[in-house]
């Protein structure tokens, strides 16, 4: 995706994946720094971890609490200090509004899962003003810190711990339910039905269907996968490193055929 988006802007980069562990991501990105990187991506679990070592962080990374994108900035006297970014937040939404065609303001939303991605969904959904929103978490006390959170920064949001009891305009999956055929369903049948769901999205993309997915689309609802979120957030990226307007009918082809072969 990005090596597409790369070479249509004609740029002379290149886009590399490298395995880093956790201990080793201060290092990691002092080293690209010094190798004359334009930047760097970041994945779980480095999200957290590199909010603490980055020299500046954008409002975006501010404000949704994680750094998925390191720009390398160079002064007027060649000194090379590093800004974070988060583009994941920006991607969520636009995901859903361009591939759901759903606009968010004043839809009741059932969320499920409240780590990193859940949050940070909870927390963007709540800004674009939502009328409810319903998180379900393993742990509950996990949700109940992000509901916590949305109710300091949003209090106009009616955010409620637990299945909602009337229908909802969209059902969210942000957990990792579904990533292998023989996952169960991220939600409970007992306590809430698909057919009480207008819209449903999955931030999984591999497979493309998963069996949350399917279920919903068997009871009715317009599905989406997390393909849109994975493109938005790179698109928005490279962006950021190279100053241009991202070529994103180029990386959705090339994410496509990476992806599902098509």
């Amino acid at each position: 995706m990005q090596n597409a988006g790369i070479a249509a802007l004609g740029l002379n980069w290149r886009y590399l994946a490298c395995d880093v562990r956790p201990d080793h991501l201060r290092e990691a990105i002092t080293g690209a720094k010094r190798m004359g990187y334009v930047g760097v991506n970041l994945t779980v679990p480095h999200k957290l971890l590199a909010m603490e070592m980055v020299d500046a962080l954008d409002e975006s990374a501010k404000i949704w609490g994680a750094v998925n994108t390191i720009r390398f900035e160079t002064d007027a006297q060649g000194n090379v200090t590093t800004r974070g970014f988060n583009t994941d937040a920006d991607a969520i939404t636009r995901s859903l509004k361009e591939d759901l065609q759903l606009e968010l303001r004043g839809v009741r939303v059932l969320l499920l899962g409240a780590g990193g991605a859940g949050r940070t969904a909870a927390l963007k959904l709540a800004s674009e003003g939502v009328n409810e929103l319903h998180l379900v978490n393993r742990t509950e006390s996990k949700a109940a810190a992000v509901a916590t959170e949305i109710q300091q920064r949003n209090p106009c949001i009616k955010v409620t711990v637990g299945y909602p009891k009337a229908a909802v305009d969209l059902i969210l999956n942000a957990t990792s339910l579904g990533l292998k055929a023989e996952d169960a369903l991220p939600f409970d049948e007992k306590t809430f039905s698909l057919n009480q769901a207008r819209q449903a999205y999955d931030m999984i993309y591999r497979p493309a269907e998963t069996p949350f997915l399917k279920a919903a689309k068997a009871a009715g609802c317009r599905t989406a996968n997390g393909l849109g979120m994975l493109l938005y957030q790179g698109a928005k990226a490279l962006e950021i490193w190279s100053g241009q307007t991202a070529p994103v009918a180029v990386m959705r082809a090339a994410l496509e055929k990476n992806v599902y072969g098509s």
